[in-house]
């Protein structure tokens, strides 16, 4: 089983067709990623990404509600 995690596109970084790379938020956490499989993607576009590599893109509407997901798993503040 694998765990694709949504991010956001800030800037891409054209190279040739498998040398192609981008700085993607994953809210708060950006990472540079390959964009490869993902050639029509652009500065704004969500996608999902698994190893460091963009694996496909998906809606605002989705990824958002998977960051609420993960929100509900991080630990309550202990006093």
């Amino acid at each position: 089983m694998c765990l694709a995690i949504p991010g956001k596109i800030l800037d891409v970084r054209d190279g040739d067709e498998w040398q192609r790379t981008g700085r993607v938020d994953f809210g708060g956490v950006v990472k540079e990623v390959s964009l490869a499989l993902v050639p029509d993607a652009g500065v704004g576009v969500y996608v999902l990404v698994h190893v460091g590599m963009a694996l496909s893109t998906i809606g605002e509407a989705e990824a958002q509600e998977v960051f609420a997901y993960l929100r509900q798993l991080e630990p309550e503040d202990v006093p």
